[in-house]
């Protein structure tokens, strides 16, 4: 049964695949579509979808292969839950986070509007972090996950403040206005800074050095996740960002040069610890590395050869490497082995740009997109291919050719199918090549901003492309042959990076941050008064250094004083006297009176202010707790109550508690009278809520914003007490029982 019904949620995910590949498809060749509603009119942000080119790419990417994928996983996913010994049931939870991945990359790839699309990259995050956790029951698989989600959700923090910058800097968040707006001049200071910050952010999403090391991790997940997430979706979402505002960073040179670099570093770093790598999937994460790192050199190099090679590299990657990594583990089902040590014997075959192959026009085209920018980016091109072909080689010849080491076994149809299917694809797309480079093509001119041209095709004669190619292949051939001279550098190159790589400086910080939160923990979990002071020290520090840091001049005012104002200080001095006799007090009951004299003080004081409506809320719940606390106290036995009224401070708190107190109250103090300095605003935003506050049917603006403004923050707060009220009366029923 439990069978039955995980098969029937792949299936479910797979129709929705291909339901989804078809409509996107359908909307592109039709010329568009897509719709446009009202979605938070104060922000002028809309819920738009717009399948343009660009966005029809990576959606059709995310589509197809993921129907693929998720064929795939419906006769991987029984094996693999048996494997670990968990219920089959827990399948349909796998294949309700795929589709939720597939839903998000989807509108990640149609938004035409910066905040929906920064909902959809969260989205992402989250289904990603899920799924890499899959195997939870493995700490392995628990920190990886963990792993992923820092990097690629804090380096999200960043995307969102530049998203927030270039709003204040143009009034808009849609992207078709932010990009119209943003061609009209050069980048000032303001949008180089969000153009950095988005660039970060979708860099760490897309696995670039240095933000690279949580790739590798996340092969902790089952084979269908890595095929999808990490070859074709997830990491594919980065390049697809910096594609999508290209126009933007394109405005500022540093910004292109910023990512030329990180895409060269990027393909070296992940191309030597590929050839380095034994573990499968772990040299295809290396791969996938160095692959993207390709795109966003061609990125940096800009312009309409950079954009054309850049979207073409991305359709052709993610054909081939999602085959690879379904490859892998229908290689480690066959055999039960997960490096090339353990395998090999199966078959022959080769691929890594070859002729025949979509992949030999990904690297024609980065080819002469690298040869335009100069020589020392061709060269370096040809080494970085060259890696690719050395890696690849390996791969397959690891798997395929060689002595037998493990027995094999026959597999599903359908753990190979979609890996024909696939491979088909890519030798189909070297055959004919016209409608992947239409797709591309469409999707370059959003990126370039201007007309494109994807000329895919074989050329016989001596042009710099052809020559960079016939150098990769003997390059690496050389790197095949050469590779047992080369096993100790690239191991002393591995070691090098598990020192002080940046999966080191994580692992420090992050343990870091562990200490300092249980260090905390301690201090506030000591009691009451050191819990206060740990949140009131550091407010009065961040106080003290804005008003250090704030001019004086005109920022405290002393008013007049009529003889109007005499009850409102009456008032507010009591208060003040009661608030310094319950410091003093030790009795409980006169404790309750001495707060609520506090309490009454400050309901006479809003009186007078004119808030009636305030001060009557303030009398009630001021009774109401006096009232409760009473009764308390009456519940309680009297040797408890004389027991803690006969304590007092000792040690440093003596010191301590008065201090604190002392200069958090002149902080406040500081503050509240900086505040009534200021003059009463005069701009239509108070008139304006004014106005509104019948139409939110409330007869004054305080009430509508307790309502309003603070309805949600209120829900939370009844919610929090209902909850410790059912915790509270289970305890007390569960006390009765015994």
């Amino acid at each position: 049964m439990e069978v039955t019904s995980t098969v029937r949620a792949g299936i479910a995910a797979v129709a929705l695949a291909v339901v989804a590949f078809v409509a996107v498809l359908g909307a592109w060749l039709a010329g568009g579509g897509g719709f446009d509603i009202a979605w938070l009119p104060t922000w002028d942000a809309r819920l738009a979808f717009r399948p343009d080119g660009l966005g029809a790419l990576y959606a059709l990417l995310a589509t197809g292969i993921g129907g693929a994928v998720f064929t795939y996983a419906t006769a991987y996913l029984p094996r693999h839950l048996e494997h670990e010994q968990r219920p089959q049931a827990d399948g349909r939870r796998f294949h309700a986070l795929m589709a939720l991945f597939l839903v998000a990359m989807v509108g990640l790839a149609t938004a035409q509007d910066l905040l929906l699309l920064f909902l959809f990259w969260d989205l992402t995050a989250i289904a990603s972090y899920l799924l890499i956790g899959f195997d939870r029951q493995h700490r392995e698989a628990r920190l990886s996950a963990l792993m992923a989600l820092l990097v690629t959700g804090v380096s999200a923090v960043l995307l969102l403040i530049g998203i927030l910058v270039l709003r204040a800097e143009y009034g808009t968040t849609s992207i078709p206005e932010l990009l119209g707006r943003a061609a009209t001049g050069p980048a000032g200071p303001a949008v180089t800074l969000a153009g950095a910050l988005i660039a970060v952010g979708a860099l760490a999403k897309s696995a670039q050095a240095p933000l690279h090391f949580w790739l590798p991790r996340a092969m902790a997940a089952p084979t269908p996740v890595s095929a999808y997430l990490h070859s074709a979706a997830m990491v594919a979402a980065g390049v697809f960002l910096l594609s999508r505002l290209h126009p933007l960073l394109a405005s500022s040179p540093a910004l292109l040069d910023g990512l030329l670099a990180v895409g060269v570093v990027s393909m070296a770093v992940g191309g030597l610890l590929a050839l380095s790598e034994d573990h499968l999937k772990r040299l295809l994460a290396y791969s996938t590395i160095a692959q993207y790192g390709y795109v966003v050199t061609m990125l940096g190099v800009g312009g309409a050869a950079g954009a054309a090679a850049a979207c073409f590299y991305v359709l052709a990657h993610a054909l081939a490497k999602s085959a690879l990594f379904m490859t892998s583990g229908a290689v480690t089902e066959a055999t039960g082995g997960k490096a090339l040590s353990e395998v090999g014997g199966l078959a022959a075959a080769g691929l890594a740009a070859l002729p025949l192959t979509i992949g030999f026009f990904k690297d024609e085209l980065f080819f002469k997109a690298a040869a335009g920018r100069g020589l020392w980016l061709a060269v370096a091109a040809v080494l970085s291919a060259a890696l690719t072909f050395a890696y690849a080689t390996r791969f397959w010849t690891g798997i395929f050719l060689g002595r037998q080491r493990r027995p094999a076994r026959a597999l599903p149809r359908l753990l190979v199918l979609p890996v024909v299917v696939l491979g088909a694809l890519v030798v189909a797309g070297g055959v004919v090549v016209d409608p992947f480079a239409a797709l591309a093509q469409a999707a370059a001119r959003v990126t370039a901003a201007e007309p494109v041209q994807v000329d895919a095709a074989y050329h016989l004669d001596l042009r710099a492309e052809n020559v960079m190619a016939l150098a990769t292949y003997a390059a690496g051939l050389a790197l095949v042959l050469g590779r047992p001279a080369l096993t100790a550098a690239l191991s002393g190159f591995r070691r090098l990076g598990q020192l002080a790589g940046p999966e080191r400086v994580y692992v420090a910080g992050l343990a870091g941050l562990n200490r300092l939160s249980n260090a905390v923990h301690d201090i506030e979990v000591r009691d009451l008064r050191a819990r206060v002071v740990a949140v009131l020290v550091p407010a009065g520090v961040l106080v003290g250094v804005g008003v250090a840091a704030t001019p004086f001049e005109g920022a405290y005012l002393v008013g007049s004083f009529s003889q109007g104002d005499a009850p409102l200080v009456v008032a507010l001095v009591t208060c003040s006297l009661a608030a310094l006799v319950v410091a003093r007090l030790r009795q409980h009951l006169a404790l309750a009176l001495g707060m609520s004299g506090v309490g009454f003080s400050l309901a006479v004081a809003y009186s007078l202010l004119g808030a009636p409506d305030v001060a009557l809320v303030a009398v009630l719940i001021e009774t109401l707790f006096t009232l409760l606390f009473v009764a308390v106290f009456a519940l309680l036995p009297r040797r408890v109550l004389r027991r803690e009224a006969a304590l007092a401070p000792h040690g440093s708190r003596r010191f301590r508690d008065p201090i604190v107190g002392a200069v958090s109250g002149v902080l406040v103090l500081l503050v509240v009278w900086a505040a009534l300095s200021r003059p009463t605003p005069t701009d239509t935003t108070a008139s304006r809520q004014l106005a509104l506050a019948g139409q939110a049917h409330g007869k004054d603006v305080v009430t509508v914003i307790l309502a309003d403004f603070r309805g949600l923050d209120t829900m939370v707060e009844i919610t929090v007490l209902v909850v410790a009220l059912l915790g509270v009366a289970a305890l007390l029923r569960r006390g009765r029982l015994w």
